[in-house]
């Protein structure tokens, strides 16, 4: 008889869960919850407000995702919960939250019910950009080993920097908390009734090495006295490997959800990452890029190559025995969203509506009809900042060559066009290390919803794109995991490369790039790439110059 596992695949604005076939790779059921508290910005529940670039979360959105949406998948797929013999789970990251020792999230309890730094802080939190800054120049002066394997910064993203703001602005908090856990381990925490933390988001987002552990203490001190013994007070050095399973299901979990007790739980890992089994990949040398409101592209390798603004190489960080790298885009999908919401004119939804079309669809039609470079323009895709390979968020969006005779869709085009030059320099700054960049996969909404999008991709990397299979990418690769947690003799499997050939999916639907689109884009990359250095290297500041008046207004 065929047993199932489970993935859940936390995003940022929802969660949602996939039952998927072990034996056949089908899956039978999905299901999506919207965080009731969304992304926390401006204000706490109770109205007070938050200061400028802060990104919350509440941990009990992410408790009520396995509270909707397992039952909800079983209840649809028809599934026996005897069958059911794994769950995994995938996480954006960093995603931080101060919690007791017995996991209980600090703003949970009535006394921090109104402190900010109590609750969960986003990936995209970029409140702690001056502490991360700042952290990089200590490494930098002491010239750390370590801080290659990032790409020579670290961002204000990840863990350190977030955990630092806490001690420095609200001390009392960091006090209080006998941890900091990523929100992935905290769930299966929850799951599994023990701590549990993987080594993925150890090693991409805490800086921590499977050869050498986490930077010195001296290094620690050297940016906070108090800061010295972080690891042991406030992380852990117990780090969990990829494909190992964290533990079972509690009693009282089992109940809630509907699935019985000790259902293998797996070591949880970051959302981009659990993408590449998924997709099938399992060699080094292909790119995934999973896009969505931003992207991340994924990269096996075979040995440790040190890569100026890439996020990480983490060994067996991704697949075991492999280094996986780790490169990004802060702003894709958010970046189109942005120019729908507030650059179109009535007449266009009006036409659009008129003709039952979807918003994006409309001028998408529009939009491809424009040849490479016809409309004059190029733009720059920071307007979340950059995170490879410059890893400023501090940089902002750009596009020039506009007229009076400029078109919307022009304009839209050149966004689009903007985000693959953004992949071009990260794929070309990988080669010029001597990463090997072959193929080119693509997994997300975009990926398979766009063909517009993905052929300008193919013209402008001048790469054939293949397309993930799974609309659920990482809720599949989550599952992948859980079934690798149950082992084959539970009707699972004993290693993630056996599950992810049976269970990982690539369409037929392929884009090869243009020949003559490749000639044209080739010449539009390379004024991409002056402003890219003009701008975001230094020899003109005026986007964070502008951000400082901004600040002080």
């Amino acid at each position: 008889m065929a047993k199932f596992s489970i993935g859940v695949d936390y995003g940022t604005l929802s969660g949602r869960a996939l039952i998927v076939n072990n034996e056949t790779g089908e899956e039978l059921a999905s299901s999506v919850y919207e965080y009731p508290h969304s992304v926390m910005s401006e204000c706490l529940p109770s109205g007070k407000k938050l200061g400028y670039d802060w990104a919350l979360q509440h941990p009990q959105d992410y408790l009520d995702v396995l509270y909707n949406t397992i039952p909800a998948v079983l209840k649809e797929s028809g599934v026996n919960k005897d069958d059911v013999v794994g769950i995994g789970l995938d996480f954006t990251a960093c995603t931080i939250l101060p919690a007791k020792k017995d996991g209980t999230p600090l703003c949970f309890l009535p006394e921090y019910e109104n402190e900010p730094h109590a609750y969960v802080k986003l990936w995209k939190h970029h409140a702690a950009q001056h502490l991360a800054n700042k952290l990089n120049a200590i490494a930098e002066a002491r010239n750390e080993p370590w801080l290659k394997n990032y790409g020579g910064k670290i961002s204000s993203e990840w863990a350190i920097p977030k955990i630092w703001q806490v001690l420095d602005e609200a001390p009392e908090i960091y006090d209080a908390a006998d941890t900091f856990i990523e929100a992935a381990d905290w769930v299966v925490w929850q799951l599994c009734g023990k701590e549990n933390r993987n080594s993925c988001c150890a090693g991409y987002k805490e800086m921590w090495n499977k050869r050498t552990g986490y930077p010195s203490k001296d290094f620690f001190k050297a940016l906070d006295p108090r800061l010295e013994n972080v690891i042991e007070e406030k992380l852990s050095n117990d780090i969990s490997p990829m494909g190992s399973k964290a533990g079972g299901l509690t009693a009282d979990m089992a109940e809630k959800l509907g699935l019985n007790e000790g259902t293998a739980i797996a070591t949880a890992i970051i959302d981009a990452h659990v993408f590449v089994p998924a997709a099938g990949i399992a060699e080094a040398g292909k790119m995934l890029a999973i896009m969505g409101t931003s992207t991340c592209h994924m990269l096996l390798g075979n040995e440790e190559k040190q890569v100026k603004g890439m996020c990480g190489v983490v060994e067996d960080g991704i697949l075991p025995g492999f280094f996986g790298y780790e490169a990004g885009q802060s702003c894709v999908g958010d970046h189109f969203q942005w120019f729908i919401d507030n650059c179109l004119p009535a007449s266009y939804y009006e036409d659009a509506k008129s003709k039952g079309m979807n918003i994006h669809k409309y001028l998408r039609e529009k939009a491809e009809k424009y040849k490479p470079g016809e409309s004059g323009l190029v733009a720059l895709d920071w307007w979340n900042g950059n995170r490879s390979c410059l890893v400023d968020v501090d940089l902002t969006g750009m596009i020039l060559g506009m007229t009076l005779l400029t078109k919307p869709e022009e304009i839209y085009r050149a966004l689009i066009e903007a985000t693959a030059y953004g992949t071009r320099m990260i794929i070309e700054t990988f080669r010029e290390y001597g990463v090997e960049v072959n193929e080119f996969y693509a997994a997300g909404g975009i990926a398979k919803k766009d063909p517009m999008t993905m052929q300008i991709y193919s013209d402008i990397l001048n790469l054939p794109i293949k397309i993930a299979g799974s609309d659920q990418g990482g809720a599949l690769g989550s599952a992948i995991f859980g079934s690798v947690a149950a082992g084959k003799a539970n009707g699972g499997y004993d290693d993630v490369f056996t599950a992810a050939s049976k269970l990982g999916k690539v369409l037929d639907t392929k884009y090869t790039p243009n020949p003559d689109a490749v000639k044209v884009y080739d010449k539009l990359y390379a004024e991409y790439k002056i402003l890219h250095d003009y701008f975001g290297r230094g020899a003109n500041d005026v986007m964070k110059r502008l951000k400082e008046i901004k600040k002080s207004v």
